[in-house]
């Protein structure tokens, strides 16, 4: 008798087939061949359920350039396997032809050349026309917001996340989840979750003091679509009174609550539904453990980690779909379910070129109506670059190194520290520098640059501590996020080592010495989760230092060794 794992492996097989792995024909055009909106929309509707997934949207309500990352390495299990995959080995495995769309929104390869051929990415006013186009053809879609979408920009942090709850009010999501939202304050969080028209959805959302579920944090949702019981469950960022300041958000706990996950899946099956979805955002990784550990999950909505991939993962029965971030990509997942049970299902990345697709009408005047109070602060040109500015890669991007620079000369420091946040669009060689650009990759809501002494012990062991996030083997120890950036050192890192062993070789750049354990260095950096910390916004440092430059040119950063990987 055919199994339901046979079913769902006969549906990877048709996605694969879909063209590459379900982009359709536009994955594989030749470059500068013409792309055209209902190329990047054609879907053959299947089944009775439509799922839309949107994640770490990072409040970029306008079109950027975005670059994948270079570097991207898995241990233990993860080792070799996506979305530890990046560039020619990528395209290899998803048969994505060099030179195609597909090719620019998926890897870094000649990055720079390729935007100017496809132009930009995102922008939520494109993203609508994605959304409208889908529920046009199924009116009972669910769209689903994976979380980090309060966050990271100027209108934003200036709104308290005001334009974007108004902007993704009008996309009108069915539920969300979430991460940097919690940022704002639980005072602030509280009074947006209040008044959203959607479910705000936490499984692990806890109350710190008694160690029981929220009222304001439902566990799930249940939705009947097209005749079909449907749960959606909530799952927050598990780590964020460790990656963040739990200052921020005293009243709540959170963890992966592996246990209660079985719970809430077992109550919702209870209840009659016949396809469980986990709203996640957990890391890519993450969710693959949980999925393996949780009986009864059909669908996990991965978040957090940025991972765009053409084509769901497989554990055991349970799906796990990738939309990248940025709103670079919509996800859309159809599902055939029969008899209680989720049998088949077909899935597509839609990238969303900015240039192809049609701007929603409504939306984009919506946006212009949010970024308006703050026209001539956004547009203002700062500088301009000779280099290519991004940020995605396991240790180190042109921006961080330039705000590394900054941090240093601006700070009167030796070393200087940024953190390996995965947020932030891409500037091409040749483009001003506007002070939203800035804020694009600085914009937080404890953005103190902090100058202090550091002892070459010290600064070992917060290399060491932000490797083992990164590198451990179990997953459930993985925070997400990259490694932090260093600048006036190099390190050599093993990544195969053991906690504690994986970083030697420390060196001052400024005098070519190794770091002396017992010597201390002056040290600037910002984003600690510290409450009380002082000194300039991150956002002044910075335009500080690039006014001053007029033109900025980064240079390669080969002061990070990498072995074991």
């Amino acid at each position: 008798m055919i199994s339901r794992r046979d079913f769902l492996q006969v549906s990877m097989a048709a996605s694969a087939l879909y063209g590459a792995s379900g982009f359709g024909n536009w994955g594989r055009l030749a470059a500068q061949q013409r792309l055209t909106q209902d190329e990047l929309l054609q879907f053959d509707a299947f089944g009775n359920v439509t799922l839309i997934h949107v994640t770490d949207i990072h409040a970029q309500l306008k079109p950027i350039y975005f670059r994948e990352p270079e570097i991207n390495i898995g241990v233990g299990d993860a080792f070799g396997n996506v979305p530890h995959i990046t560039g020619a080995d990528f395209r290899k495995l998803y048969g994505i032809a060099d030179g195609s769309p597909s090719h620019y929104a998926l890897t870094y390869n000649d990055f720079t050349s390729m935007a100017q051929t496809y132009g930009r990415v995102g922008g939520l006013d494109r993203v609508a026309t994605v959304i409208n186009s889908i529920r046009a053809e199924r009116p009972d879609a669910l769209l689903l917001d994976g979380g980090d979408t309060w966050h990271g920009s100027y209108t934003c942090y200036h709104t308290q996340g005001q334009d974007m709850v108004n902007v993704m009010n009008a996309l009108k999501p069915d539920a969300m989840t979430f991460h940097w939202e919690f940022t704002l304050g639980s005072e602030r969080v509280q009074e947006i979750v209040e008044n959203l028209p959607f479910a705000a959805l936490g499984q692990n959302i806890f109350d710190a003091e008694w160690d029981e579920p929220t009222e304001l944090f439902p566990p799930y949702k249940m939705f009947e679509r097209n005749g079909t019981k449907i749960a959606v469950i909530g799952q927050a960022f598990p780590y964020m009174p460790i990656a963040n300041p739990r200052w921020m958000f005293p009243e709540y706990s959170f963890g992966i609550r592996d246990e209660n996950m079985q719970a809430m899946v077992d109550e919702v099956r209870g209840m009659g539904a016949e396809v469980v979805v986990v709203l996640s955002h957990n890391g890519f990784d993450v969710d693959k453990k949980m999925a393996g550990r949780v009986q009864g999950i059909d669908v996990i909505l991965s978040g957090h980690t940025h991972d765009a991939l053409p084509e769901p993962v497989l554990v055991g029965e349970t799906i796990i779909v990738a939309s990248g971030s940025n709103g670079k990509f919509v996800s859309r997942v159809d599902l055939d379910v029969r008899d209680g049970r989720m049998m088949g299902f077909k899935h597509k990345l839609i990238p969303i070129f900015s240039d192809v697709i049609t701007p929603d009408a409504d939306v984009a005047a919506l946006i212009d109506e949010q970024r308006a109070p703050f026209a001539d602060k956004l547009t203002e040109v700062i500088g301009n670059t000779d280099s290519l500015l991004y940020r995605r890669g396991n240790f180190n991007g042109t921006w961080d190194d330039l705000i590394c620079d900054a941090l240093i000369a601006e700070r009167d420091a030796d070393i200087s520290m940024s953190p390996g946040v995965r947020w932030g669009p891409s500037i091409l060689p040749g483009q001003d520098i506007t002070r939203e650009d800035i804020w694009n990759v600085t914009s937080m809501t404890y953005g103190e640059a902090y100058r202090t002494e550091m002892t070459g012990e010290f600064i070992h062991v917060i290399l060491e501590d932000v490797a083992d996030n990164l590198f451990n083997t179990d997953p459930y120890y993985q925070q997400g996020g990259d490694m932090v950036r260093i600048g006036g050192m190099g390190y050599r890192i093993d990544v195969s080592k053991p906690q504690g062993s994986r970083i030697s070789e420390m060196t001052l750049l400024k005098t070519g010495e190794m770091i002396d354990p017992a010597k201390t260095y002056v040290v600037a950096g910002w984003a600690s989760v510290n409450e009380g910390t002082e000194g300039p916004q991150i956002w002044d440092v910075v335009e500080d230092y690039i006014r001053k430059q007029g033109t900025v040119s980064v240079k390669p950063n080969n002061s990070v060794t990498v072995v074991g990987a």
